[in-house]
């Protein structure tokens, strides 16, 4: 499978029309989240001051198919876990890298710091 898999900082872009949310929208279409992403950029929208029914209605609106963590993406995320470790990367992160990697899909985020990885399955668009 192609098309696009989204990581939190993307989400979270879109929902406070901050720079890159336009960028980001453009791959929404077919566009994919893992359950450990879409879980993240909810409760960072409770944190932001939402209830969870507005945070999770704002971002089913976004109509992106949530995919399980599975042993598959379990598997590739911890596989990430070497190159990944020196730069910081997140669980979330990783479980975001892998799913993408699982679908030779593109990653996309806010994050700058995944343009020094190297050697990914996957590519990566920075929106910002």
């Amino acid at each position: 499978m192609s098309g696009a898999v989204f990581d939190a900082s993307a989400l979270l872009a879109m929902a406070f029309s901050e720079p890159g949310a336009d960028r980001a929208a453009a791959y929404l279409p077919g566009g994919r989240v893992s359950a450990v992403n879409y879980s993240e950029a909810g409760a960072k929208l409770i944190d932001k001051g939402m209830d969870a029914g507005e945070a999770f209605g704002l971002l089913g609106a976004l109509r992106l198919e949530v995919v399980a963590f599975d042993a598959a993406a379990a598997e590739a995320a911890a596989k990430l876990r070497p190159q990944s470790r020196r730069l910081g990367l997140s669980f979330a992160d990783r479980a975001c890298l892998a799913l993408a990697s699982l679908d030779a899909a593109t990653a996309v985020t806010a994050d700058q710091i995944w343009a020094s990885l190297d050697d990914l399955p996957c590519t990566i668009s920075l929106i910002r």
